[in-house]
């Protein structure tokens, strides 16, 4: 996997998180991995298919997941329902619609498929044979960490 497939996801967590979750964002390290991931607390799910295909992953404690679903609706969340599943599930969206934004301006058409929230641990999602590029991304409600796992299939 092509390491700049992930740089359009890191700049648009940073302008959706920094906007919409009212929060400084600084990065952490990139790392590799090719093994199936272990869901955390809260995991949403993105596929991706078109000039490349693959998926996204954004992972958080579930105390990270209700300040950042807090923020973007501007009330308390102390129980993780339906509505901050919502405002997570929209988060990822809108996160990996910029980024796919930046990657047909590459030459690489996208589409998306509707979000899926995995809510607890310890569930494995494979990325067959894909490795994922991994990146943690740290705010003031705690760290969400970022993997990208995309195959190029051909541009346009």
């Amino acid at each position: 996997m092509k390491v700049e497939f992930i740089n359009p996801f890191v700049t648009a967590a940073y302008k959706v998180l920094e906007q919409e979750a009212k929060t400084s964002v600084r990065r952490g390290e990139l790392s590799i991995e090719k093994t199936a991931v272990t869901s955390e607390d809260v995991t949403i799910l993105i596929g991706i298919v078109g000039g490349v295909r693959g998926m996204v992953l954004y992972g958080m404690k579930e105390k990270t997941a209700k300040a950042i679903a807090s923020a973007m609706l501007n009330q308390q969340v102390l129980l993780f329902d339906e509505m901050a599943e919502s405002a997570l599930a929209e988060m990822g969206n809108i996160i990996s619609g910029l980024a796919t934004i930046d990657l047909e301006k590459a030459g690489y058409i996208c589409q998306l498929s509707p979000p899926t929230v995995v809510y607890g641990r310890n569930t494995m999602i494979s990325t067959v044979k894909i490795a994922r590029l991994i990146v943690p991304v740290h705010t003031d409600h705690g760290t969400i960490t970022i993997h990208v796992a995309l195959s190029e299939t051909g541009k346009g």
